[in-house]
């Protein structure tokens, strides 16, 4: 059925170019091996790593006029066999984008479908680039731009199940029910300033005494600026949101803030710093409300550490975390590299029994090489290591003194397969 679909929307978008003025075919290829030693919590004592290859395959159409743009993509994501070499059912392959905007003037247009949906330093919107699978949307956009320097968009999302004739229960597959959400960004001079201002809705059945259960939605916000400044070789930026309103029948109040500083030392370096505060709960804290910040929809692997031993679906009812890092980047012709040391602490109280632990969750080191080999063809590899408290341990489990590390090498092959324009 998969490869019908896909046959349907090469041969359509092929008969579309005839009529329009561009249409694009390309592709992308990217297998990773990693060994993972201590990814995400600490290894337990003597445990042996895993290591395996993963890889996304995709194929991008798009198709645009003066009026129109059209985006379809088709993704397999897959480990190197979790398929058998005879196998004839393959369910890895799936639709991540599925979008069309409808472009009503040079300053408004009309955006719906499958989507990913990027804003900013991709703290709250993201589209997790990283991850295989990454992230996309069923969302409904409205986008404004009186002239290149100030840009709005509001967007919507509805989600369901099934076509049900009744109102069922929604799983939150999506994370969410609904959101609503307005994002302006604008340029000045030297600033640039994001606002943002998002509302997401959980289903879940509230209890109304009596053994009876209610459909419910409980709505949070979660509001903000964000500020950049870039003069010459340096530049900084910052952000804070608030998180408030309700989330499955508990009070929502949590904050987060973010600085950093960058120095192109020369065409070739950059340093920088930053620091990044996260609310959380203490874990002695018996208030049922949610205290602790939570990124969403955000890029989670890019921030605080790539061993993601944080918010990468680990950030609910936790202890919060302040981070401080720096970064050694250097890029030269063909190559690149970054180094960023990260020191953690806790946000909230951690305890051990009755005996409260000392802040400090310990030091992760993040190690990154890129090399672009030819046109369209990029290596990349990277080497982490957390070196863990005895609160990182009381946090997370396992042991902090084994070697908790992470190794990956990668590959991203994207050609442009076939561009034709009628003009």
């Amino acid at each position: 059925m998969k490869k019908h679909v896909l046959i349907v929307a090469i041969a359509s978008l092929t008969m579309l170019s005839t009529h329009a003025q561009q249409f694009d075919l390309s592709a992308e290829l990217r297998p990773r091996y990693e060994n993972k030693h201590g990814y995400q919590t600490l290894i337990e004592k003597d445990a042996d790593g895993s290591n395996f290859i993963s890889q996304r395959t995709r194929l991008n159409f798009e198709f645009k006029n003066k009026n129109l743009k059209l985006k379809v993509v088709m993704q397999n994501v897959r480990v190197w066999g979790d398929v058998g070499t005879l196998s004839s059912d393959d369910k890895a392959t799936a639709l991540h984008e599925a979008w069309a905007t409808y472009i009503l003037n040079n300053k408004v247009s009309f955006k719906l479908g499958r989507q990913e949906i990027v804003y900013d330093d991709h703290r709250i919107f993201g589209n997790v680039g990283w991850a295989q699978q990454a992230r996309s949307h069923d969302a409904f956009l409205f986008k404004y731009a009186p002239n290149a320097n100030n840009i709005l968009d509001v967007g919507f999302a509805l989600n369901a199940d099934s076509q049900s004739g009744v109102d069922n229960l929604y799983s939150n597959a999506a994370g969410y029910k609904a959101f609503q959400y307005a994002w302006y960004h604008g340029d000045f001079d030297k600033f640039g300033l994001s606002l943002l201002l998002l509302n997401t809705g959980i289903e879940y059945l509230e209890n109304t005494g009596l053994s009876n259960e209610s459909q419910t939605i409980d709505y949070m916000q979660t509001m903000g600026p964000r500020l950049t400044y870039k003069s010459g070789k340096f530049d900084a930026n910052g952000a804070v949101y608030l998180q408030t309103g309700m989330s499955l029948n508990k009070d929502v109040s949590a904050s987060y803030f973010t600085g950093n500083l960058g120095y192109k030392i020369n065409d070739e370096f950059k340093v920088g710093a930053g620091i990044e505060v996260l609310s959380g709960k203490a874990m002695d804290d018996t208030d049922t409300d949610v205290k602790s910040f939570a990124p969403l929809f955000g890029t989670n692997h890019k921030f605080n550490g790539w061993m993601d031993y944080f918010y990468v679906g680990n950030h609910a009812n936790n202890v919060g975390l302040t981070d401080i890092y720096l970064t050694l980047a250097y890029a030269k012709n063909k190559f690149s590299a970054k180094v960023i040391p990260h020191f953690f602490s806790a946000g909230a109280g951690v305890f051990d029994g009755p005996y409260k632990m000392d802040d400090n969750l310990g030091t992760e080191i993040d190690l990154t090489i890129g090399y672009k080999i030819v046109k369209d063809i990029n290596l990349n590899a990277g080497y982490s290591k957390m070196f863990a408290t005895n609160t990182m341990e009381i946090l997370k489990g396992g042991d902090k003194d084994e070697n908790n590390s992470w190794a990956w090498v990668m590959v991203t092959f994207k050609p442009r397969l076939f561009t034709h324009t009628v003009q």
